[in-house]
């Protein structure tokens, strides 16, 4: 079945509007899924721990020096930790209750939640 494009029939700037109310809509809804928990437990460790946390942190510690090199300081702030931390927070706390309802072998469920508080700490305390 193909996905309905419901932009289609509007002007090109309406068109592009809700291309990205869209766009916008699901990521909502990924982010809520982690953040309660209703991703599977290798989803929320590795995409959203290991393959978009560690890149966006070292992106903000970057952007971060960055700004204090330019004598910046209220945006590295900003970028260093404003950005940085809650996103930390709601990777933990959804690997936290992904691993609560994993249904595999425990150690798994262990090893991911040790994993992630020691990575997401390292990251926002450099």
């Amino acid at each position: 079945m193909k996905p309905r494009n419901l932009a289609a029939g509007f002007s090109v700037p309406v068109a592009l509007v809700l291309e990205a109310g869209l766009r916008y809509s699901r990521a909502m809804m990924i982010l809520r899924a982690l953040w309660s928990g209703n991703l599977p437990l290798g989803e929320a460790f590795w995409t959203w721990v290991v393959i978009v946390g560690i890149p966006f942190n070292l992106a903000t510690s970057l952007l971060f020096l960055l700004l204090v090199m330019a004598d910046q300081l209220w945006p590295a702030f900003f970028a260093g930790y404003l950005l940085s931390v809650p996103y930390n927070v709601v990777a933990v706390v959804g690997v936290w209750r992904s691993a609560a309802r994993y249904e595999g072998e425990p150690r798994h469920a262990d090893l991911a939640r040790v994993a992630t508080v020691a990575v997401m700490l390292l990251l926002t305390l450099t």
